[in-house]
C-alpha cells in the first residue's frame, strides 16, 4: 500500500480545492499543478510545442527504446499539419495535452480569442487522438480567467517544476545535468519539440535511464496525479 492517504478518484477536485500543500504545489489563487506531492520516486516527463515531423519522431523512437511514457502537449496547428505524428504518441501509449492552438501568451489576448484558440487546439488534437484532459498555457502565461475557463472544458491546468531550458539548445550534458539537479519525487520536467534541432533527443534516453538508476518511475501526467499524498 502507498504510504499516506493517495487519492486516486477524485484526485483533480480535491487538489482544486486545496491551498497551498507542501512546497508551493498548488497555489491557491490559481490552482494550477506545477508538481505532485508524494513520497513515492515517481516523476512525469512533459514534451511542449510539437509534433515536429523531424524531433518528434527521434523522441518517440527513443522513448519506444526506453519503454517510457510522456506526456506531449502538442499545438493545435502542428497537429494539424501532423495528424500522423500525433496519432503516434497515441499508439506509442503516450498521453496526448492541449498546449493551445498558436503558442500565443493566451493572458495577452482577448478572451474571444483565448476560447478560439483552445476551441481549435481541441478540434485538431481530437482529429488524431482522444478528447484531452490536461492543459498548459504557451510560455505558463495565465491567469484566472484562463485556468476557469480550462476547467469547464473539462481541463486541468499543469505547469511544470523542471525547466532545463532545453530549447536554448544546451549541450546535452548540460541539459541532462539540469534535470538530474533538479528532479524531486513528484517533479514535473519541461521539454520540447518544436524545434530543430534540439538536444532532447539525444539527451532523453541519458535523463530517463539516469531517473531509473536514482529509482525513479517515469509516468505520464494523468499517472502523477494519482501519488497525491493527502497529509494530516
Amino acid at each position: 500500500m502507498k504510504q499516506g492517504s493517495l487519492v486516486f478518484a477524485g484526485v483533480i477536485g480535491i487538489i482544486f480545492s486545496a491551498a497551498v500543500m507542501v512546497d508551493g504545489v498548488v497555489r491557491d489563487n490559481d490552482k494550477a499543478i506545477r508538481k505532485v506531492p508524494t513520497t513515492h520516486k515517481v516523476v512525469a516527463l512533459t514534451v511542449d510545442d510539437g509534433p515536429h515531423n523531424m524531433v518528434t519522431p527521434q523522441l518517440l523512437a527513443v522513448l519506444k527504446e526506453k519503454n517510457a511514457k510522456v506526456t506531449f502537449f502538442v499545438l493545435g496547428e502542428h497537429a494539424a499539419a501532423h495528424p500522423e505524428i500525433v496519432a503516434q504518441e497515441v499508439a506509442d501509449g503516450h498521453e496526448v495535452a492541449s498546449h493551445a492552438y498558436r503558442h500565443r501568451f493566451l493572458s495577452k489576448i482577448s478572451k474571444e480569442e483565448m476560447i478560439e484558440e483552445l476551441d481549435k487546439a481541441e478540434k485538431a488534437i481530437m482529429a488524431a487522438a482522444p478528447k484531452p484532459v490536461l492543459f498548459r498555457p504557451p510560455g505558463g502565461a495565465y491567469n484566472d480567467a484562463i485556468v476557469a475557463e480550462a476547467e469547464l472544458r473539462g481541463y486541468t491546468t499543469i505547469l511544470w517544476s523542471v525547466d532545463p531550458g532545453d530549447w536554448r539548445r544546451p549541450s546535452v550534458s548540460s541539459l541532462v545535468e539540469n534535470v538530474m539537479n533538479h528532479v524531486k519525487p513528484g517533479s514535473i520536467v519541461l521539454l520540447h519539440d518544436g524545434q530543430y534541432p534540439l538536444p532532447t533527443p539525444e539527451a532523453l534516453g541519458i535523463i530517463i535511464d539516469r531517473l531509473r538508476e536514482q529509482g525513479y518511475s517515469i509516468v505520464t501526467v494523468s499517472e502523477l496525479l494519482q501519488y497525491y499524498e493527502v497529509r494530516n
